[in-house]
């Protein structure tokens, strides 16, 4: 079946559930055994949930994966692929990674032996030259926040591969919709599914998706151990938003794709980040690894913190938050904002200057969010 078809059949049956065409959401947190030890299928909600088992299966399905494991957030899940590593372990991480990957990573993996070296994943020389005889990760985010720099998925896991380490590959931006990185070649998936699979800003969470069964074994009791879990509810809104990922992300594409023309004729912009343009990094490895090139959009100005400011607050149709993914468009200062965990030098030597201004575009009419934008560009 193709993706449309499988975002909204996949992983549920109505007739298992009275022919309810929506899962059911289970609440209730134990689940009565016929005798010590036999249950069908569900013993404590945090090992398991059927409402949870359902939208687990469409995450497998939409990656091409085998195996997810649904999270109480993005995090969750990092932290329990992160927990598959042992002390001395090595992790190669791309430079350009979400602030809370680089705060978890530095700030409490690092403390418990665990050694991380951040990259330029953009060329694959120089991911080459930082594997280590204890290099057991490559952790990628393609493309990335807020840069939306493009890594090669499958020259860079086929290089993990050589070097007998696990492929992690953050696919938040591009949702499978737009790329599914186990078909090039990764071990493991992750998202925040906070952002494009729920699509509406109304929930927090996080999957792994993986085919390899070994791999998936030990994240799942990662997270039965530390108790990553999502509730029932949350899990039925991601499985509801899923169902019009097809639908958004073109809507969303196609709004991006206008918003860019418009940015790079503005006299006030003096840079883009948009993998659609030709002299994006890596422009030929998004074309070739991505079904369209996303909704999300980077840009500089040519004024300071303060002017960057201006030009994200009060917005009339622009809702200025972190997050991105929903149907609303949003826009927010990275530097002030998603990325203030990372050290200025490391930002700036990552290239995320202090005025760069990172857009979520949504589905709302295109004229109306370039209109608002002009007028936070002419506001200072």
């Amino acid at each position: 079946m193709h993706f449309e078809t499988r975002a909204i059949h996949a992983g549920y049956n109505p007739f298992d559930h009275f022919g309810a065409v929506n899962p059911p959401v289970f609440l209730s947190s134990t689940f009565q055994q016929s005798a010590p030890g036999k249950h069908q299928g569900f013993e404590y909600a945090r090992s398991g949930n059927p409402t949870r088992q359902a939208l687990e299966g469409v995450l497998a399905s939409i990656e091409n994966g085998e195996h997810a494991c649904a999270f109480s957030s993005g995090l969750g899940a990092t932290d329990s692929i992160l927990k598959l590593l042992n002390a001395g372990d090595h992790v190669i991480v791309a430079d350009d990674v979400y602030g809370g990957t680089f705060r978890i990573m530095d700030k409490t993996f690092q403390r418990y032996g665990i050694e991380f070296t951040w990259v330029d994943t953009t060329n694959v020389e120089n991911v080459k030259g930082a594997f280590k005889a204890n290099t057991k990760m490559l952790f990628l985010e393609t493309p990335s926040n807020p840069l939306l720099k493009i890594s090669d998925i499958e020259a860079l896991t086929n290089l993990a591969k050589e070097k007998k380490a696990i492929s992690v590959v953050d696919n938040t931006f591009a949702s499978p919709y737009l790329q599914r990185p186990l078909d090039l070649g990764a071990d493991i998936v992750m998202h925040s599914c906070t952002k494009y699979l729920g699509g509406h800003s109304d929930v927090v969470m996080g999957a792994a998706v993986t085919r390899n069964e070994k791999l998936n074994q030990q994240i799942a009791f990662n997270q039965n151990a530390s108790g990553a879990v999502p509730g029932a509810l949350d899990c039925y809104l991601v499985h509801r938003g899923i169902k019009t990922l097809a639908v958004r992300m073109e809507q969303g594409c196609d709004n991006a794709e206008r918003i860019v023309s418009f940015l790079l004729e503005h006299k006030r912009v003096t840079k883009v980040f948009y993998p659609g343009l030709k002299d994006h990094v890596n422009h030929n490895v998004a074309a070739r690894q991505m079904k369209r090139f996303g909704a999300m959009i980077s840009f500089e100005i040519d004024g300071s913190v303060a002017d960057g400011v201006k030009v994200v607050s009060d917005r009339r149709v622009w809702t200025l938050g972190e997050s991105l993914g929903g149907v609303e468009s949003l826009l927010e200062h990275p530097a002030s904002m998603t990325h203030a965990s990372i050290p200025k030098a490391m930002r700036e030597k990552a290239g995320l200057n202090d005025g760069l201004i990172r857009l979520s575009v949504g589905i709302e009419s295109a004229e109306d969010l370039i209109e608002d934008l002009r007028k936070g560009l002419e506001s200072y």
